[in-house]
């Protein structure tokens, strides 16, 4: 395996890729309300051309104005927007693929509810079509759609497009698929009808585009277990794949079926699906076809995407979160330093949950990301000498970007090793993958030259006789100790114990505590300790309200296969020796009255959330040295996120 693979170059019919890396199509929200591209969306797409992808997908383009709020390409006007685009990533030599798809709604009923305002018929009607429309779509509106997808195919070829690329699920493979469509006219019951509408998509682009590469996302359900509703299963799969080559298709994405109700199915968040699920669908399709395919599905590594292509299952990668997280991922490749690839932790925080809740995507490693151009390593007129004490993920994202932009940098972390809390983060159930992060900022704070020095306490004056310029505070936080009778007893134990391996449970265990660090801690437990009968007792209605919506629904079938009891709305007054207890509040009536109970215990865990660490300051404000402090030590409860954009944001300040 070698991974100048990943650089070869790529001859597809009407289009040459110059390495085998893609942007596939992802919903990104930077989009104008029109659905026209705006300058936010082109700078993010142009930062991933110029970090060496060859291929990008713009992802969910309707060619008709939906109330979906994805790009559009509905109309003469917008054409300059998409043009501007296909010049930006043409400058790097980056091909651009728009994605053509129609949801699965009248978009017209719909549009017009709207406009009239009402609202309330059009979410019902949007909630009617959801589960109908595939099976009520009339054939002559199916024409009409054909017709604006053939303009659609006219106004990119007139905007530079180089590629358009089918969505062959949402309306188009409810058609094909045998689990959803239910009709029994020319495009129902059999193979032949159910896929007709997608062959007939085909088509219309080559008509409306005769020259243009045409690509087409097909969409498998995947089986063991069966997951996906939308798209064919792999048999009837590979059999239209051979009839859309025959129709003039130049190359395949071979991905996962959606339609599930949940984004993790097609999305998957780290620990929930294999790394590569989808090779073995796209090496059936590579095999029974002649032209180029692409796949997509956690590939974690440059090995594995390698691997993919030498070992027959595809032609190129798609690479969405890994690039989203890290736009010189190509480029890194390229110039032989794949050990500084920001690896991508997949935990769907700052993109899947974006689109599930219609805000723009990020990445929670990348505080550049949604800013392209904006936020900048820019170098410094002058070094400084900075002192960051703290070697958690806002420490380290501070440290890593001071160096870059030229300072001296100094990282004091008191204990052996770096990471702060991301060290306990790794332990819960498929959170493993997390470790990758902190031995990424381990090389590249080295590869930037910071000088680490492990074991070391610092404290202010000390750092005085350094003569920093500046000292950036990022020593954490710590577990909440809470204002309740009896925490102080025996049996009482901390989450963050808990988890570093310092403590353990017994017999009846209680957290308390819902929130994420609560609930993950919950689920360790119940995994790791089949002994234990797990409770947690939460004060407000929700567990885990902080966790991916992606990935809650995995972590609620836990609790229930591990019989996990869930007390929400329930606030715990005292701990006594065997018990706790607490009020519940009564949620069956309208009253504010609660109700004492009593929970049979013999460990309690607490897991109430996170108290800033304390670290005096007084003598280097004295000595008139800038202090900046940034994670949880600032007051804040920092999740990810925050803490590295705060990092980043203190080392270009």
């Amino acid at each position: 395996m070698s991974l100048t693979t990943l650089m070869n170059p790529l001859e597809i019919n009407h289009m040459q890729l110059k390495n085998r890396i893609m942007f596939p199509p992802m919903t990104t929200g930077y989009e104008a309300r029109d659905g026209s591209i705006t300058q936010q969306s082109i700078n993010f797409y142009r930062r991933v051309a110029q970090g060496g992808a060859s291929y990008i997908v713009l992802g969910d383009v309707a060619p008709v104005y939906t109330i979906s709020p994805t790009p559009k390409l509905v109309t003469d006007e917008q054409i300059p927007s998409f043009a501007a685009l296909a010049d930006a990533l043409h400058e790097f030599d980056c091909k651009l693929g728009i994605q053509v798809f129609h949801p699965e709604y009248d978009t017209v009923a719909v549009a017009e509810l709207f406009r009239q305002g009402d609202m309330a018929g059009a979410r019902a009607k949007l909630h009617h079509d959801m589960s109908h429309y595939i099976n009520e779509v009339s054939a002559q509106r199916l024409g009409e759609i054909l017709d604006s997808i053939k303009a659609l195919a006219a106004r990119a070829t007139k905007a530079g497009v180089d590629a358009i690329e089918v969505h062959g699920d949402r309306l188009i493979g409810s058609l094909c698929s045998t689990l959803i469509n239910q009709r029994t006219d020319e495009y129902g019951g059999s193979f032949e009808n159910r896929t007709r509408f997608a062959r007939a998509v085909v088509h219309a682009i080559r008509e409306g585009s005769p020259d243009i590469c045409i690509d087409y996302k097909l969409p498998i359900v995947t089986e063991n277990p069966q997951i996906g509703r939308g798209g064919l299963f792999i048999d009837e799969a590979v059999k239209l794949a051979k009839l859309l080559e025959e129709d003039g298709v130049d190359t395949f994405h071979v991905a996962q079926a959606n339609h599930t109700g949940n984004l993790n199915d097609t999305i998957p968040a780290m620990g929930t699906r294999p790394a590569c699920f989808m090779e073995p669908y796209a090496r059936r399709i590579k095999e029974a076809v002649s032209v180029p395919v692409s796949t997509v599905g956690r590939i974690l590594t440059p090995e594995q995407g390698a691997e993919l292509i030498e070992s027959g299952a595809c032609d190129y990668i798609g690479l969405g979160r890994p690039m989203l997280c890290d736009p010189d991922y190509a480029n890194k490749v390229a110039e032989n330093q794949t050990e500084l690839i920001r690896p991508c932790m997949m935990c769907n925080r700052g993109c899947t949950d974006a689109i599930a809740s219609r805000r723009f995507i990020s990445c929670v490693l990348n505080a550049e990301g949604g800013y392209e151009y904006q936020r900048t390593i820019q170098p410094v007129k002058q070094q400084r000498n900075i002192i960051v004490v703290g070697g958690g993920p806002a420490g380290m994202e501070a440290a890593r970007v001071a160096a870059l932009r030229g300072n001296h940098v100094t990282l004091f972390e008191q204990s052996d090793h770096l990471g702060g809390q991301l060290g306990i983060a790794c332990t819960p159930p498929r959170k493993k993958e997390m470790s990758r992060v902190v031995a990424w900022y381990s090389r590249s704070l080295e590869a930037a030259g910071v000088e680490v020095k492990l074991n070391t306490a610092a404290d202010a004056k000390m750092l005085v006789g350094q003569s920093p310029d500046e000292v950036i505070v990022a020593v954490g936080g710590r577990n909440a100790e809470p204002h309740i009778e009896g925490a102080d007893l025996p049996h009482v134990i901390s989450a963050w114990n808990l988890l570093a391996g310092n403590a353990a449970p017994t017999g009846r265990t209680i957290v308390i505590g819902g929130g994420l660090v609560g609930a993950e801690t919950a689920e360790f437990i119940a995994q790791n300790h089949p002994d234990c009968e797990v409770s947690i007792v939460e004060m407000t209605g929700q567990i885990a309200a902080e966790e991916s919506s992606t990935i809650k629904p995995v972590m609620m079938q836990d609790f229930a296969d591990h019989k996990v009891a869930l007390y929400t709305d329930t606030k715990v007054e005292r701990i006594e020796p065997g018990q706790i207890i607490a009020s519940r509040k009564n949620t069956d009536d309208d009253s504010s009255e609660s109700t004492q109970i009593t929970l049979p215990c013999d460990s309690v865990v607490m897991a109430i959330g996170t108290m800033p660490a304390e670290f005096d300051v007084s003598a280097l404000e004295s000595a008139n040295i800038t202090v900046r402090r940034i994670g949880d030590c600032n007051g804040k409860t920092a999740d990810i996120d925050r803490a590295v954009e705060e990092g980043y944001l203190a080392a270009t300040a």
